[in-house]
């Protein structure tokens, strides 16, 4: 059982869902299930496409599928309990679940961007090093660099849990959050909580500037490796295999950028639109990666309507055909 169990009056958090918005909590669950669906779905399609075509079995697409089974995870540790506040107005959350909840979100938010660096360093040997790809990235490799991405998710977020299970909970148990967040439950403590804040903020930190120094850096030498080449059309096309990647990147890290520093530097901003951006962060990028991977990326998009139309992939090969004669 948790420790200081003297010191809490509770054995629950409560949680509020969207400060000031509770009139329109009904509403709000509308985008939260479809956004939901969409990451089920959508993830479920690409895994499942990239398995069935021999042709995708390549680094790139083993990121994507990791990343997509990563997206699922973040969405399904957030959406359903947000869906149970919005619709049966379940606020209250068990406090070992609470803080289960905290350290997924949180560790799973940690793998996504080791994933996005990972895709980088694709990209990167892809296009600066496109004789020696198959060679440098083998299937050991990313396995390595994925399993690596976790280990430092799930020991940098660890004593996150285990510094609040240190703090007394003497009165305070509403949580003004749509789901557990760590200094969402680190404030509430009754006790000096500098070495959380701290601890906190220097992963977040950690994270966030390694991880966009390595994309920085990455980009850096495919922009560097793509002006150099003479053909027009093939900077073209080499700058369109980073193109979807480059999206995704976009989508992640502006939310997340936009949430980090609103709460500590727009201290004039409504606690319902801080929350509204950090169910953005967590909800929107899972259920938009798919999207735009089957828009940007031709193999992927060509595999999904010949697995879904498989009618339609035929006629456009045999007008194909006929258009070459």
């Amino acid at each position: 059982m948790i420790k200081n169990t003297t010191e809490r009056s509770f054995s629950a958090f409560f949680l509020v869902g969207i400060p000031g918005l509770e009139a329109f909590h009904y509403w709000l669950s509308i985008p939260v299930f479809l956004l939901y669906i969409m990451t089920l779905l959508g993830n479920a399609l690409i895994i499942l496409t990239v398995k069935l075509e021999p042709t995708l079995h390549q680094p790139m697409f083993y990121f994507l599928c990791m990343l997509g089974l990563n997206d699922v995870a973040v969405a399904s540790v957030t959406a359903p309990k947000m869906l149970n506040i919005f619709w049966l107005d379940t606020h209250l959350i068990a406090f070992d679940e609470c803080l289960a909840q905290m350290y997924f979100i949180h560790t799973f938010c940690i793998i996504s961007s080791a994933l996005l660096v990972s895709m980088a360093f694709d990209r990167y040997v892809a296009i600066c090093h496109p004789l020696h790809y198959t060679t440098i990235l083998t299937n050991p490799l990313v396995i390595r660099m994925g399993l690596a991405g976790a280990a430092r998710a799930i020991v940098m977020v660890l004593p996150c849990p285990l510094l609040i299970l240190r703090l007394p909970f003497c009165t305070k148990y509403i949580i003004k959050h749509a789901y557990c967040e760590h200094m969402a439950i680190v404030k509430l403590a009754c006790a000096n909580t500098l070495i959380n804040r701290a601890y906190g903020i220097c992963v977040a930190l950690s994270v966030m500037i390694l991880d966009l120094t390595l994309i920085t850096i990455s980009y850096i030498k495919i922009l560097q490796a793509v002006f150099r080449l003479s053909s027009k059309d093939a900077r073209s096309k080499a700058l369109g295999t980073c193109a979807a990647h480059v999206s995704t990147i976009l989508v992640s890290y502006i939310p997340a950028l936009f949430s980090f520093l609103s709460h500590r530097i727009g201290k004039k901003v409504p606690l319902s639109v801080h929350i509204i951006f950090a169910c953005i962060y967590l909800l929107v990028p899972p259920a938009v990666n798919p999207l735009i991977y089957g828009v940007k990326t031709k193999q992927i998009r060509d595999q999904v309507i010949e697995l879904l139309w498989p009618n339609q992939m035929t006629e456009k090969h045999s007008w194909d055909i006929s258009r070459n004669r």
